[in-house]
């Protein structure tokens, strides 16, 4: 029986890169978004490559929604070996002083609301796999609090840091780990508004990378399946920082 993985934020970007990573590895991929235009095309994309999977849509910044999808899900499998929450955004850019209380809590729910409802919602099920795991989605911004505007990206993604290895701590009890990965800059849609209005600047960024240059979405995706997978087997509450070294220019 093939073991069952649960992506949220999985219609494009790195989300959809961890599928196909590990649907490629025969897993069986649950993926969760939003965009039901983008989902479609996202299911397009693994059905060329013969991986199977489900899609989920809810949203994972309401409590409820997320609650009602993990109904379905557990109606559709009988447990889950690994939650990743790829689920986040920049949701704009505003300085502190100007910033309104919506703008705050829609980036704080985005970031890491989500990662708690998924997280709560889906404990029983990953109890009842072996060596299940979840990974979280910190960033670059939690160390450094992000470029200008997007502090409250920072906080909240320093947040999830916190929260990663609170849950390990608690879930180490059932046999499963919780570990993070830290993007620095990932040449994604993530970052498509400033390319496409500000090419110059998107470019300038690489000055800041040790290595010159963007990542890739694939060179996430192989991090978070050597945390999902055995080699990973003694690492807990960890971040992995994938930046090229752009964390310590």
């Amino acid at each position: 029986m093939k073991k069952n993985i649960l992506i949220t934020g999985a219609t494009g970007g790195i989300g959809l890169a961890i599928a196909k990573e590990m649907g490629l590895l025969g897993y069986h991929i649950l993926i969760n978004g939003i965009d039901r235009k983008q989902g479609a095309v996202a299911e397009e994309e693994l059905s060329k490559l013969n991986i199977s999977h489900k899609i989920y849509y809810f949203d994972v910044t309401n409590e409820e929604a997320v609650n009602n999808g993990f109904v379905e899900i557990a109606h559709d499998v009988s447990s889950l070996h690994a939650i990743v929450n790829g689920a986040g955004g920049l949701g704009g850019r505003s300085d502190f002083e100007s910033m309104t209380t919506d703008f705050y809590r829609r980036v704080m729910a985005l970031n890491l609301d989500s990662v708690f409802f998924v997280s709560r919602a889906g404990i029983p099920l990953l109890k009842l796999d072996k060596d299940s795991s979840i990974v979280n989605f910190t960033s670059i911004a939690a160390w450094n609090a992000g470029g200008p505007g997007a502090g409250i990206y920072g906080t909240a993604k320093a947040g999830v840091l916190t929260l990663t290895r609170a849950l390990a701590k608690d879930l180490v009890k059932y046999g499963i780990r919780v570990n993070a990965v830290s993007p620095g800059t990932i040449d994604t849609p993530f970052h498509q508004a400033t390319k496409d209005t500000n090419p110059a600047l998107f470019e300038s960024w690489k000055n800041d990378i040790l290595m010159k240059r963007f990542g890739d979405a694939s060179e996430v995706a192989t991090v978070v399946k050597f945390l999902i997978g055995p080699d990973a087997s003694y690492l807990t509450g960890e971040v992995i920082q994938i930046n090229g070294g752009q964390d310590f220019l």
